[in-house]
């Protein structure tokens, strides 16, 4: 169905949607987690040799949608432009079942559970093609990315190779997964020098080292994305991870963009601070054209992409390295 509230966006190429279908929940055991984890399979309902998009969303008070039922402006359009997503529920969700618990370990960002979620998805792709057999056989574990929204993002940057800090131990940890070869993160963490002393001080975990950050990565962050309760830096400190990693190779700022980027939260959802039909369809199809490109040697996507976006900066501007 085209979206008559995307006109300019529509310059950047992307090729014909295709049905989709979603499998939810499939339903790992986790014995050292507290709960399973849950999650939701979405893929095109044709073809082989899916590349994988591993999806974290980020907080938020949502019951629903700060978990596998969220982000769905993103996850309907990867699968139906050729990836496979998978997205877990997080403990941090208020629907992931400790989300709300005080008196829980890790409570509340649950920083290394959400790490171990994908290491646990990526351990189990056997048990998850025998739940959602429809993707069974199609999957290519070879090519893989992750995708992290606001907290999501600084999960996203740990499996890409940013050093953590345990806030238990003060320990610094190589928590980067090798099978994981590109990421995008979106309004994501910046460092925590850039974050008020209250914030560094409620999360230490938000503590980061990008210079070990060396997996290829696309940054986007909306420069009105201004937190004063977070940060003293503004928007720029969204997009920081660009600037102290060598591997974040991209970024991508959308003019009046604000922390849900034209509303990837999902569809006509209340509590986004920027609805803008037009801003989403910049981000679902630059990253698109990104993971396409980073995960497909010789794929043209992205430089298409970037070709189309400088016509017209309004859209957004690009640098890269």
């Amino acid at each position: 169905m085209t979206n008559n509230h995307v006109q300019l966006a529509r310059r950047i190429p992307v090729p014909d949607a295709v049905a989709t279908v979603s499998v939810n929940p499939v339903t790992l055991p986790a014995p050292d987690r507290g709960l399973p984890l849950e999650s939701r399979v979405t893929a095109p309902l044709r073809g082989d040799a899916l590349p994988i998009v591993l999806l974290s969303h980020g907080g938020g008070s949502s019951h629903y949608l700060q978990s596998k039922d969220g982000l769905s402006p993103l996850v309907d359009f990867y699968a139906s432009h050729g990836f496979a997503v998978i997205q877990p529920t997080h403990l941090s969700s208020p629907n992931g079942g400790f989300g709300l618990d005080k008196d829980a370990p890790g409570h509340p960002l649950f920083w290394r559970s959400r790490i171990d979620d994908f290491e646990l998805i990526l351990d189990s792709l056997d048990a998850i093609e025998a739940q959602a057999p429809v993707v069974a056989g199609r999957l290519d574990r070879v090519r893989i990315a992750v995708v992290g929204h606001s907290a999501g993002g600084s999960t996203a940057s740990a499996l890409l190779g940013a050093r953590a800090t345990d806030p238990a131990s003060g320990a610094v940890l190589d928590l980067r997964d090798p099978r994981i070869s590109a990421g995008v993160l979106l309004a994501s963490t910046g460092s925590a020098e850039g974050l008020t002393d209250t914030m560094r001080e409620q999360y230490p975990e938000l503590a980061a080292d990008f210079s070990h950050l060396t997996t290829r990565t696309l940054v986007v962050y909306g420069d009105e994305d201004d937190r004063p309760a977070a940060t003293p830096r503004g928007a720029d400190w969204h997009a920081e991870p660009y600037h102290l990693s060598p591997g974040a190779d991209a970024l991508l700022s959308l003019p009046g963009g604000k922390h849900h980027l034209g509303g990837i939260t999902g569809y006509s959802v209340a509590g986004t601070d920027d609805e803008d039909p037009e801003r989403l369809a910049v981000t679902q199809r630059m990253t698109w054209a990104y993971l396409r490109s980073a995960l497909g040697d010789g794929d043209p996507a992205w430089q298409r992409a970037i070709e189309a976006i400088r016509s017209d900066p309004s859209l957004g501007q690009v640098r890269t390295k």
